[in-house]
């Protein structure tokens, strides 16, 4: 953890609750931060995670805190270590963070001269990354240096006593940024009156862009179903699940239930999205569209100045997802804004301190009681990965979607904040931004860098073939869930996701990867099908359907008429379909376990064509009937004669292929039954068929990651039954299981080549 905890009995207050708790351990302070490692029962493990934050030190204040459960060490004793010492500790960038309770005071204090100033901030609270141009983080070198400190603001940072002394965003009325109102047409009000009347465009139904600390928001009112509708039409994002934002802990009580652990999420210094389960009775009427057929709502709370002030005055639920049209890169400038969000936002509030680096929402879920975050970016992003042992220099460019960027520094790994899908102009001159600031914050002109496997992503085609090292993408994943859980090996890493280039030059997704020393082996995988069209088969489940099922049962599919993968097309269509498959005419073929969730969700009529990468697998996830124990057959094939045919997966040294085709029989003739008891025999078919080639392979310590462990039911069914087996399971904490981990992964295997770890 990292903040204001040294000097004010920070040590001795983790000592007594270590204690009280019967946990042992040692906690020491280090170069990067303060430091615990705590060993104990599950529950006592929490009960010490929720008591530091409630109980520290009155005059303490933690600015961020990153937990991660680790294998047992077997201590006898909990004590306080010698503080660490290191002449050359790499410089560490403080996150974005939630604005403190003092200045939340002072901002509603009619009689502070900070009263509604939407800039105030501390040392305890604030920006940080988002305003940062280089280091060392002083102000001359954040985008603070074009206002100068007043004579007040100067004397609080420069007093040793005050609580703004060094805060390098220090600023008030009087010498601070301001906020202005605009439509498309220009400037309409400032500062407090800017604010009013941006509180009533919300209020009569209009759609609000707001300018944050890292990019705009775009905010209507969560109740309103027209206004989220016109929000949806205009952003062109037709069905994703949109982010909430709430007034209060007990305005979400009305709308979701929360453990304890997810309470200390909403009211962390990170503040990010999390996804609450939400209750049968919405007492605040919230539109439909918000997450249409989704158990689960994203929600936040209030984490700016600007954000207080605004829901103190609206007091209910207000929709706030990012100023971007959908899969763009978040707007960060007010021109910028008007040119890409003219036609979304009816009008602007935004302010004149510019935004050095683009910050989104973070996105985090509770999985097996443990975080677990989907998408790093304000909160947690540029915080390091501390790695087990010294890595060479690298700079990690990631993959395609959900890109984030890497590099290494001695014995840590900074992660960059969530870039997204490079698709567009917009995002590719993000992530080269990203890659150029990153290259300025840690600087070494002999850092090699280090890129996926496949040579048409953007990032790929970036780094070039001269002096780059290319990592498999399924590799990566592994990787980066062994950093996560500071595991060297060996390991069985079980990789499922939509695609990944493979090492045959296939589309990978369904695998089981042997990582050991420097190296992998490819073990197993799912059986292969084709996907006619290729990357349209990507966004048309019906097309994944049809090409599974096309493997089974030839051209009789095209007969099966009460199918509903065959229902959504017309006879022109199908007619192509079949000359395609049959021809094998633009029909890669894959062994991905995205895609085989996007087949069963269509043969079973719950999603033909997907408007968001993972919305067929995911409304598959949400129609569980988790009351079912059975699960549909399946075959193991292996290369020794039992029935594995030779196109059923193209590598020859691969020992076992697990065969679909026995579910998905069954699957077809299963129709008639309740979606949700299908998708729970489903779900559970992939976990007995994953513990049948653990079993086989005979690693103890198993991995899970890839896209398609952000499904809540098979990342905790899978890790029970392993559990119950005897295997030792590892899933993802801190670094995203989709491609968002990509970049740690592509640091941890180029490290393995050079014989680094």
């Amino acid at each position: 953890m990292r903040g204001a905890i040294q000097g004010v009995g920070f040590r001795p207050f983790i000592y007594r609750l270590a204690c009280d708790l019967e946990l042992t351990g040692w906690a020491r302070n280090s170069t990067h931060g303060f430091t615990i490692e705590a060993e104990g029962y599950l529950k006592d493990l929490q009960s010490f995670l929720v008591r530091i934050d409630k109980e520290k030190p009155a005059h303490s204040y933690i600015q961020s805190l990153e937990s991660s459960y680790l294998d047992p060490v077997g201590y006898t004793e909990f004590e306080i270590r010698a503080s660490e010492q290191s002449k050359d500790a790499s410089t560490i960038v403080l996150p974005d963070i939630a604005t403190c309770g003092e200045c939340i005071e002072e901002i509603f204090d009619s009689a502070n001269r900070r009263y509604l100033y939407p800039f105030t901030n501390c040392t305890h609270c604030g920006p940080r990354f988002s305003i940062v141009e280089g280091l060392p983080y002083d102000r001359e070198n954040t985008t603070m240096k074009y206002f100068p400190l007043c004579d007040q603001c100067r004397d609080e940072h420069e007093n040793p006593h005050d609580r703004r002394f060094h805060a390098q965003a220090n600023a008030c009325p009087e010498c601070g940024p301001s906020l202005e109102l605009w439509d498309i047409g220009g400037a309409q009000a400032k500062d407090v009156d800017a604010y009013k009347l941006a509180v009533e465009e919300v209020r009569r139904g209009n759609i609000l862009a707001v300018k944050g600390i890292g990019g705009f928001h775009l905010i209507v009112d969560a109740r309103n179903s027209l206004a989220v509708r016109e929000l949806r039409l205009r952003k062109q994002r037709y069905d994703k699940p949109l982010a909430l934002m709430f007034p209060s802990l007990e305005a979400i009580s009305q709308c979701c239930k929360f453990s304890a652990l997810e309470e200390r999420l909403l009211l962390s210094p990170e503040s990010p999205i999390v996804l609450l389960r939400r209750l049968d009775v919405d007492k605040h009427c919230l539109a439909y569209s918000i997450a249409p057929g989704n158990p689960y709502l994203g929600v936040m709370l209030p984490h700016t100045p600007l954000h207080h002030m605004l829901m103190r005055e609206w007091k209910f639920p207000v929709v706030a997802t990012s100023g971007n049209l959908s899969e763009e890169t978040i707007c960060i400038n007010e021109e910028e804004a008007l040119s890409r969000l003219g036609k979304i936002a009816d009008k602007f509030l935004v302010n004149d301190r510019p935004i050095s680096q683009h910050v989104d929402d973070s996105v985090v879920q509770v999985v097996l009681e443990r975080e677990q975050v989907l998408r790093r970016a304000k909160g947690y992003a540029p915080l390091p990965v501390k790695i087990s042992t010294k890595t060479g220099s690298f700079l990690a460019v990631g993959g395609h979607l959900k890109n984030t960027v890497a590099v290494s520094v001695r014995d840590n790994a900074f992660v960059s904040q969530h870039v997204g899908d490079l698709d567009t102009i917009e995002s590719f001159d993000t992530f080269k931004k990203v890659v150029a600031s990153f290259s300025i914050l840690y600087p070494n002109d002999s850092r090699t860098i280090v890129k996926d496997a496949h040579p048409n992503y953007r990032s790929s085609i970036f780094a070039g073939d001269e002096k780059s090292i290319s990592i498999q993408h399924h590799y990566a994943h592994v990787l980066s869930c062994m950093a996560d859980n500071h595991l060297k090996g060996p390991v069985l890493g079980i990789a499922w996701d939509g695609s990944g280039y493979g090492e045959d030059g296939t589309l990978w997704g369904g695998e089981f990867l042997h990582v050991k020393d420097t190296s992998f082996e490819r073990t197993a995988c799912w059986r292969s099908f084709c996907l006619p069209g290729g990357e349209k088969a990507m966004r048309e489940p019906a097309r994944c359907a049809l090409g599974l099922l096309y493997d089974i049962y030839g051209d009789d599919v095209f007969a099966m008429n009460h199918l509903f993968s065959i229902q959504v097309y017309g006879r022109k269509d199908l007619k192509n379909l079949q000359t395609m498959l049959k021809k094998k005419i633009n029909c890669p073929a894959t062994t991905s376990v995205g895609r085989l969730f996007d087949a069963v969700a269509s043969i079973i009529g719950i999603r033909q064509t997907s408007s968001y990468e993972g919305q067929a697998a995911i409304e598959l996830e949400y129609v569980i009937n988790d009351s079912v124990k059975d699960f549909y057959p399946f075959k193991v094939l292996t290369k020794n004669g039992n029935g594995l045919k030779s196109d059923s997966v193209k590598p020859d040294n691969v020992a076992y292929v697990i065969d679909w085709e026995p579910m998905i029989k069954e699957i077809v003739q299963d129709t008639n039954n309740p979606n949700g008891v299908i998708s729970c025999k489903f779900h559970n078919t992939l976990v007995e068929a994953a513990v049948d080639i653990a079993k086989r392979i005979g690693e103890t310590k198993i991995i899970f990651s890839g896209g398609c462990f952000q499904n809540r039911y098979l990342t905790e069914t899978m890790v029970a039954r392993f559990a119950g087996e005897g295997f030792l399971p590892y899933w993802h904490q801190r670094i995203p299981p989709n491609d968002g981990g990509l970049s740690l992964g592509q640091i941890m295997g180029a490290s393995r080549l050079h014989g680094d770890i």
